[in-house]
């Protein structure tokens, strides 16, 4: 069985029921989620030995993120405790054409105050297969780029696998300062996921003939994105979603897959969503699974596409979909009749 591990932040997620405004709500709900961990549920979720790092307070709310992993099969027994608090986000669901709303409130979080010698990286990467991190966790602060850095040098060091999703968040960080530091560690990343909008953000590389806000991209264009980023980091694969927004509730969602010679696009789901955060990181699981297991490049995409499409469906930051849902809905049923 193959072994990943993921590092980043585990977040409480508190958001209004329904789709209430944040001005309005009396209540909210409670759940944990952040985009490394989502991939570990996912992984877990699939079969794989999926372990998720951080650093998390030894109180009880800091127990409460554990187990929220831990129910799922992710393997907890690499997170670091310590520190005084866990980090927040405030989502506010969008609706119709009213889009969601993040805030954050992450400072002084246990990982965002993190030291390099929290974490023995030979030891966490033992037996490991795979190293995933995103664009966000280096956002944290100067701190967690250093260790971000030490991460993908010892998981290089032992030829393992690194694969990084660029997910820039201009809250976090500007784009100047993502840049300075993803052009470092993108040096060590073997599998590149980024969307329409981060390989501008970080690196000023633009689709041409594309207009995000108007559900208007140019496959052609994102062909040059992917070869641009493989040719000035060396990545063996570059995968980049695709999503044609129409409102809140109603997007178009694709990928492709470069893997410095083929270009492969996944076939194009119609999506009605019922929560879209955490879309981009079942992406990622997908992909790694469908990489892991040995799928072809055309195959690997239309499994994590149709992964992410199903996750759209559920609620939380967490993706549920088994691998015969998604490989179900890749072979082209999506038809949503009722199992019987």
């Amino acid at each position: 069985m193959a072994k990943v591990v993921t590092f980043g932040e585990l977040m409480i997620r508190l958001q209004p029921y329904n789709y209430e405004r944040f001005v309005q709500a009396d209540h909210l709900e409670f759940t944990f989620g952040g985009g490394e961990a989502n991939v570990a549920v996912s992984l877990a979720n699939y079969g794989l030995d999926a372990s998720f790092v951080t650093k998390l307070p030894a109180h009880a709310i800091g127990q409460c993120a554990v187990n929220s992993l831990r129910r799922y099969g992710v393997d907890t027994s690499k997170i670091v405790r310590g520190g005084d608090r866990v980090g927040i986000y405030f989502n506010e669901k969008g609706a119709s054409q009213r889009p969601s709303v993040c805030i954050y409130d992450r400072a002084h979080s246990a990982i965002q105050e993190a030291q390099s010698a929290d974490f023995d990286w030979e030891k966490i990467f033992d037996g490991v297969d795979w190293f995933h991190f995103t664009g966000i966790t280096p956002a944290l602060g100067p701190n967690v780029v250093e260790i971000c850095r030490e991460a993908c040098k010892a998981a290089k060091a032992r030829n393992i696998k690194i694969s990084c999703d660029l997910n820039y968040r201009g809250k976090l960080w500007t784009r100047d300062q993502a840049r300075a530091a993803m052009t470092d560690l993108c040096q060590y990343v073997d599998v590149c996921i980024s969307n329409e909008e981060d390989a501008k953000d970080v690196f000023g590389i633009e689709a041409e003939a594309t207009d995000i806000t108007a559900g208007e991209l140019n496959k052609e264009g994102y062909k040059s994105v992917a070869k641009q980023l493989a040719d000035k980091f060396g990545f063996e694969k570059v995968a980049i979603t695709l999503r044609e927004s129409k409102s809140a509730f109603d997007n178009d969602w694709s990928a492709m897959l470069y893997d410095g010679t083929d270009y492969c696009f996944s076939k194009l789901y119609h999506l009605h969503i019922i929560d879209r955060i955490g879309g981009g990181d079942s992406f990622g699981g997908g992909l790694i699974y469908a990489l892991l297991s040995g799928k072809d490049t055309q195959a690997a995409v239309e499994f994590a596409v149709a992964a992410s499409a199903l996750k759209h469906s559920i609620e939380g930051d967490y993706n549920f979909a088994t691998i015969a849902e998604v490989e179900k809905l890749a072979g082209g049923d999506g038809s949503g009749r009722v199992q019987r």
